[in-house]
């Protein structure tokens, strides 16, 4: 275990996370705004497999049911920072268990000398830069089709924006 909170267990990936895994790696609207589309189950045990070698990844428990709920990533960047980011099953939206897990990780990680942590953020997706503010992030940026996961029929990028949201540990 990496955390606790009030209702959540922040840990590891473990093989037996591979249901609980498919079950929001197999939603187009779990992962809309991914860099990745909808996966088969193949494909999640594929992902899993890296998800149990990495630190970046940090698995979320839901204490009541015993159930891995999504997931929270922290990637380490140069001059003290972290990137954050989560993707959780659609059942369980809207009822804070996101904003519970990544306040225990960001304590956590300016605890532990991080300097700053930042986010990469869809302008379309709300729901995800309104959690960021919630956390006290700031909007830092706000970049112009800087980026592409997708091609159109004719192998054209599909180019979208970015915003980036930071927070500053204490000095």
């Amino acid at each position: 275990m990496i955390l606790e909170t009030e209702r959540l267990i922040l840990r590891r990936y473990t093989a037996d996370d591979l249901n609980d895994l498919y079950e929001y790696l197999s939603d187009d609207e779990v992962v809309r705004f991914e860099p990745y589309k909808a996966m088969s189950l193949e494909e999640t045990k594929d992902n899993l497999k890296w998800r149990i070698g990495t630190d970046e990844m940090i698995a979320v428990e839901l204490k009541s049911e015993h159930k891995m709920i999504g997931n929270i990533y922290l990637g380490k960047r140069d001059f003290y920072a972290l990137e954050i980011g989560y993707v959780f099953n659609r059942k369980y939206w809207g009822m804070g268990y996101t904003k519970e897990g990544c306040e225990a990780i960001i304590k956590r990680a300016f605890n532990d000398g991080i300097h700053r942590i930042f986010a990469e953020c869809d302008p379309e997706n709300t729901s995800s830069w309104g959690l960021l503010e919630a956390l006290g992030f700031d909007r830092e940026a706000h970049l112009k089709k800087n980026v592409y996961f997708w091609t159109d029929e004719m192998g054209k990028p599909i180019w979208k924006d970015t915003y980036i949201y930071a927070k500053l540990g204490s000095d």
